[in-house]
């Protein structure tokens, strides 16, 4: 009897082993490494940004992501919001600030926002990969879902597993969920956005913003009050106002 107890928990640490090799093979192909403390982090891991405001030269016709967006694409100004679903100060941006900008400018067709998903660790590349299955009239309620419940999920012993049980929520079965995270395309475009703003926009953090015009694209690192993008949004409105009155 005590022979048999032996043989299965010797052979479950085995099957651990074995997934545990398994699954750093896997995240080291997607870009993750391990840290000191085990965990699987990505790779030049960006960090939750604690400067604010700052100048950035911008590469001339950088490409930005236009997957996810809120507003009129003919609107004057174009806010980019790079933001990790695990990172708290995205959360407060999304919850808090977000709401008013959208009120102010986005529900008149003054400005579109922008939604990338820049994942700092695993947890938050499972949520953006999940969020990528959902349907995309549904894309932004689950985003606030991810946002509201952010502690719940990141902090389980079970991430992902609660990740799924709110994608269900919203209409993605546990199969097409299984699916999702290890789609390798949606994986590497997701990488490759990241990668490009580490590398083109020396992005060091999130959340971080660009906001374009016309007039330039301005860059801002860090959470902001509404007050402070009001300030710098009306500024690029007012280039278009004045070219629009004459």
């Amino acid at each position: 009897m005590f022979e048999q107890v032996i043989k299965k928990i010797s052979a479950f640490v085995a099957s651990v082993v074995v997934f545990g090799l398994a699954a750093g093979l896997y995240l080291g192909a997607k870009g993750f490494e391990l840290d000191e403390n085990g965990n699987f982090v990505l790779v030049r891991p960006a960090n939750a940004a604690d400067e604010k405001g700052i100048s950035k030269d911008i590469p001339q016709n950088f490409g930005f992501p236009q997957d996810h967006s809120l507003g009129s694409e003919k609107a004057p100004v174009t806010l980019y919001e790079y933001s990790s679903f695990g990172c708290f100060h995205c959360a407060d941006f999304h919850l808090e600030v977000l709401p008013e900008i959208v009120k102010k400018y986005v529900e008149n067709g003054k400005v579109r926002v922008v939604f990338v998903p820049l994942p700092l660790d695993k947890n938050s590349m499972d949520a953006a990969l999940l969020a990528e299955c959902i349907d995309q009239d549904k894309y932004f309620s689950f985003v606030d879902v991810l946002f509201k419940k952010q502690r719940d999920w990141n902090l389980a012993f079970d991430p992902q597993k609660v990740l799924k049980q709110y994608a269900a929520l919203s209409g993605l079965s546990d199969d097409k969920a299984n699916v999702c995270l290890r789609n390798d395309v949606t994986a590497a475009r997701i990488l490759k956005d990241r990668k490009d703003a580490l590398s083109e926009l020396k992005i060091s953090g999130t959340p971080s913003f660009f906001i374009s015009s016309a007039k330039e694209t301005e860059a801002v690192e860090g959470l902001l009050p509404f007050e402070d993008f009001a300030l710098i949004i009306d500024e690029h409105l007012s280039e278009y106002n004045t070219k629009d009155s004459e």
